[in-house]
């Protein structure tokens, strides 16, 4: 049985086909609206969501299927102690299709194992957002008009920021991609992303902590919001809340043909003079979301008896290990065992966060 986790799951002949079906629906709606009749999914949100949440709801209903779910962890059985693994087998004997958002890492692993129905990661923790990815891709078709030869510069939050893990890895598939990463030290891109899809593939790829160092050597600007969840203390995150403010004043420093995007929800990081620019895409993405996340569910309705795609992760190892992420889902889920792997730069890690183990 399919279902995405993350945006490798799909091959590039994949993503271009679904590219393809959303610009279709997006010209010619009329023609999915009984598409998904009779069919239900349920979006699990254990985690708030505006966009994502209601994007698969509309979606769903535009496809001329129905929803069911919850959007308020209070509102399910976790609150009285079930286990994700659980919650998904029982929901799933409900419905057709899932789309889940959980805040632990890995979660979306230990919800497969157990899910009777095609499975849509819809964001683990600070790990993966393959459907905010697919929304990016189609925003960049639409305004760039391909996907190689692309300078992306990526500014913000770069440690917990799952839907620059998700585009990065998507992007890197790509010939003559190239990025900038602008952050402060202490929020950098994570060894597993950086290792793994930039160094490995030897692609050019500069750091800095100037925002007006980079805007104006980049194709596209992806935008994102130093995440207050995603810190241990409040004081820590006030340390970096504010560092980085795209306004008019750096537009001018941007190349004419260069893109805005963000994957939403902003704060202070993109004033809101910018909006009126020509080169704000961030709106648009919402909208191409909508379409992206319509022609993943009919593809993964029409493809549910096909196989998955390997989930493989290296050489599994056994040792005296354990998993130093407190955001991984081995550290709260009952019963499950932790697994490591060893990757191909000899470094041992968490199979279910892919985070460095330790011993």
């Amino acid at each position: 049985m399919r279902h995405l986790l993350d945006i490798l799951d799909l091959t590039t002949e994949e993503i271009d086909e679904l590219v393809l079906t959303a610009q279709d629906m997006m010209a010619h709606p009329e023609k999915y609206e009984d598409s998904c009749r009779h069919k239900t999914l349920a979006t699990l949100f254990f985690e708030p969501s505006t966009r994502t949440r209601l994007s698969f709801e509309s979606a769903m209903i535009s496809l001329g299927g129905s929803v069911i779910g919850f959007s308020d962890p209070g509102s399910c059985s976790s609150v009285k102690g079930e286990s994700l693994a659980d919650t998904v087998e029982v929901v799933s004997g409900y419905v057709d299709i899932i789309a889940m958002r959980h805040p632990k890492e890995g979660a979306p692993y230990v919800a497969i194992s157990r899910s009777l129905v095609p499975l849509i990661n819809a964001g683990d923790g600070g790990h993966y957002h393959p459907t905010q990815t697919l929304a990016d891709l189609l925003t960049i078709r639409k305004e760039k008009g391909r996907f190689e030869n692309l300078t992306v510069g990526f500014c913000g939050d770069l440690k917990y920021g799952r839907t620059v893990h998700s585009l990065i890895h998507a992007m890197s598939r790509y010939k003559g991609t190239k990025y900038v990463l602008v952050s402060p030290k202490e929020l950098a891109l994570p060894d597993f992303v950086r290792k793994e899809y930039i160094d490995e593939k030897n692609i050019p790829c500069e750091e800095t902590e100037s925002l007006e160092e980079a805007v104006g050597k980049v194709d596209i600007l992806y935008m994102t919001r130093i995440q207050k969840e995603r810190f241990a203390s409040e004081e820590e995150y006030l340390r970096h809340a504010g560092v980085y403010v795209l306004d008019e004043e750096k537009m001018k420093l941007a190349r004419e043909d260069m893109i805005v995007m963000h994957p939403l929800p902003r704060v202070d990081e993109i004033a809101v003079g910018v909006d009126a620019d020509r080169r704000a895409c961030y709106f648009e993405q919402t909208r191409c979301g909508k379409y992206m996340r319509m022609a993943l569910i009919l593809k993964l309705l029409k493809e549910k008896e096909q196989s998955d795609v390997s989930r493989k992760k290296g050489v599994p190892v056994t040792g005296n290990y354990s998993c130093g992420n407190p955001h991984c889902v081995c550290g709260t889920e009952r019963g499950l065992s932790s697994s490591f792997y060893r990757d191909e730069r000899g470094v041992v890690r968490c199979y279910w966060c892919d985070g460095e183990a330790g011993k």
